[in-house]
């Protein structure tokens, strides 16, 4: 992000407000809404930045929201927007949210609690033994999905579903076993997926990236950092699509892809964490940052 004076930006996925922090610590003359769906997680960040006052203000809402939050707001446009899409380190590092298989939980996963959408246990009860392996291979890219699905579906159909944290890692580890060498988990992919599936994260991407591109001012620029390949696939895409690239078939006589040219790429290949950085923050090994700026001139759709 490069704000100058007297400028608005939205964080999307506030978290705890870290990247919030650091942009108004930075600059002096900013201002930042930040949006959060998790209402632990505002709590938390306006107790952080509550030094910056009338500087800051959160908003309880989904970054899928984030056209809607801005013109609550009464902004016409924002100069800049920030999305960590990340599970930030305050659901990772809970006992009873079940995002992680280091604490025995209830398998919930949802990052807003007060949603009343289905919970990670109840998608796997609820769920065919084809889409639950449907959801573990297309949100975690694992290639093992069905072996993994089956041993789901069989424990169900013996009367003991897959409730606990605990219990799907070790589900897991059991179908497809575990080699000393392994870097991660056998689980984790899986884990991945649910919560994926459970928060409709994939889904809202593209809209998100169109929208946010819609409500930036001329030279506002939008950053999204991704943290696996999938997310970062949809966020590459999304950004060249508003660059002026069209991904319809070559013999196609017109375009139909919804090819824009509002923006122009800043980051041709995403920004990775130097080595430095994995070392003091391992989480952040696997992220990708991507940036675009919105042109001067945009021509009318």
């Amino acid at each position: 992000m490069k704000p100058v004076s007297r400028l608005v930006l939205i964080d999307a996925t506030l978290g705890l407000g870290g990247h919030s922090e650091a942009l108004l610590g930075s600059f002096e003359d900013l201002s930042i809404v930040g949006i959060d769906r998790d209402p632990e997680a505002i709590g938390l960040a306006e107790e952080r930045l509550a030094r910056f006052g009338s500087r800051f203000k959160a908003v309880h809402s989904n970054f899928s929201e984030i056209e809607s939050v801005v013109r609550e707001m009464g902004f016409r446009s924002v100069d800049g927007i920030v999305a960590d899409l990340g599970v930030s380190s305050l659901q990772l590092d809970s006992e009873d949210r079940g995002f992680s298989f280091r604490f025995d939980a209830p398998l919930d996963m949802r990052m807003n609690r007060d949603s009343g959408e289905k919970t990670a246990a109840e998608l796997l009860e609820g769920l065919s033994e084809e889409e639950i392996a449907d959801v573990i291979y297309k949100f975690g890219e694992e290639r093992r999905s069905r072996r993994i699905a089956r041993w789901i579906v069989n424990r169900r159909d013996e009367g003991n579903p897959v409730r606990t944290t605990t219990e799907l890692a070790d589900l897991v580890a059991r179908a497809v076993g575990r080699k000393r060498n392994d870097k991660i988990h056998p689980a984790t992919r899986t884990f991945q997926a649910l919560r994926i599936a459970v928060n409709r994260e994939i889904e809202v991407l593209e809209e998100f990236v169109a929208d946010s591109i819609d409500l930036l001012s001329a030279g506002g620029r939008l950053a999204v950092i991704t943290f696996h390949s999938l997310e970062d696939r949809v966020i590459k895409r999304s950004m060249q699509k508003a660059s002026g690239r069209c991904f319809c078939p070559p013999k196609f006589p017109k375009c139909v892809c919804g090819m824009t040219d509002d923006v122009e790429i800043l980051t041709r290949k995403p920004i990775v964490p130097s080595e430095e950085e994995v070392s003091e923050n391992p989480r952040a090994r696997s992220a990708k940052l991507r940036a675009c700026q919105k042109k001067q001139a945009v021509k009318p759709r």
